[in-house]
């Protein structure tokens, strides 16, 4: 027999919630699915190389930008270094697969383990400050990770850069480019689909609880350091995976661009423009900024970052919590009833 706990507004208010966010991680499942399955697809209908290459640049920026959520929208902590793990991944691929001889695809597998124990290692030290403090650390990771590649000539090929072996055997550019945003594509799910899993688990929790108030969650017992360090790690994990499968596409590793902080403040950027608290935010973000820079770049060069900053700026001032979040604000205003004359007095009176 239930306890009148149990049947309480409140109690009942609690469960209706649960319920809902359940039903939406399964429509955002089966929405992940469907993205997944349009932009593996793509190649299909679009056929002209340059499209596609840009294509490759916008789904790789969706997963690094949705990985980078990992951290920044779960626990608030921005993280300007991203772009070291990037770096990193590359560089670990290539060497690997360069100096043992092994397959690539054996590299990119070795790139995911090395990069997950460095993300936690690391995440371990940078994770002891916050505030400005961990943004500079962050930093500082990214300019250690180009000094280390331009200083170990041996390994890295110092700043001539490093030669890597291709994930796939097309000889023309248009196909090689389509296998490549298939190969991203499903990538981009798998991180989505963690993302979407841990928003609804204990751990999320936690992590949002470390977002809204790090030192009371950790007084009612969340170990808060663990929470930080795992988040990290993964983000860190798929961040170096893009890396690895980036330097395979190329051919070619540029050290002073895949340690460049202008990539770890485009995933920021990305994810502040979608929306951080979002599963969608990073995507949607990413789908906006990849076609519109390259599209600048091409007829603008000389405007290109001007035009990209003062866009961005805009929407920062006019839309601050990000494009969904004022979308779904604005939708669920106007659909909002009217509260009649009688029901306002009714509710003074009460």
């Amino acid at each position: 027999m239930p306890s009148a706990i149990d049947a309480s507004p409140r109690s009942q208010t609690g469960q209706s919630g649960v319920v809902a966010q359940r039903r939406r991680q399964a429509w955002n499942y089966v929405a992940v699915l469907a993205l997944v399955a349009v932009l593996a697809a793509g190649p299909v209908v679009v056929t002209n190389s340059y499209y596609r290459y840009a294509g490759v640049l916008m789904v790789m920026y969706m997963v690094m930008a949705t990985s980078w959520n990992l951290v920044g929208g779960f626990t608030g902590y921005v993280s300007l270094g991203h772009a070291a793990f990037f770096g990193f991944g590359a560089y670990c691929t290539g060497i690997i697969a360069n100096e043992s001889r092994t397959s690539v695809i054996l590299a990119l597998l070795a790139t995911v383990g090395i990069c997950a124990v460095v993300g936690a290692v690391i995440g371990i030290v940078a994770l002891r400050v916050r505030g400005s403090s961990f943004v500079i650390v962050t930093i500082a990771l990214v300019y250690m990770g180009s000094l280390l590649a331009q200083g170990l000539r041996s390994l890295t090929g110092g700043s001539g850069g490093l030669d890597v072996a291709g994930l796939y055997s097309f000889s023309g550019r248009a196909a090689r480019h389509a296998a490549y945003i298939v190969t991203f594509a499903v990538l981009l799910g798998v991180v989505m689909w963690l993302w979407n899993f841990i928003d609804g688990t204990k751990f999320g929790m936690g992590l949002k609880a470390v977002r809204e108030d790090e030192d009371r969650a950790q007084s009612l017992g969340v170990n808060t350091t663990a929470f930080k360090v795992v988040a990290f790690a993964l983000s860190a994990t798929f961040v170096g995976s893009a890396g690895g499968i980036y330097a395979t596409w190329t051919g070619f590793i540029d050290p002073i661009f895949v340690f460049s902080v202008q990539i770890s403040a485009q995933l920021v950027l990305m994810s502040l423009l979608g929306g951080t608290r979002s599963l969608w935010g990073p995507v949607l973000g990413a789908a906006i900024i990849v076609p519109s820079s390259e599209f600048f770049l091409v007829n603008l060069p000389e405007y290109h970052l001007v035009t990209m900053g003062v866009m961005l700026g805009a929407v920062v001032l006019l839309m601050p919590n990000g494009i969904i979040a004022t979308l779904r604000r604005l939708w669920v205003r106007r659909r909002a009833p009217a509260a009649s004359i009688r029901e306002v007095a009714g509710a003074v009176g009460a």
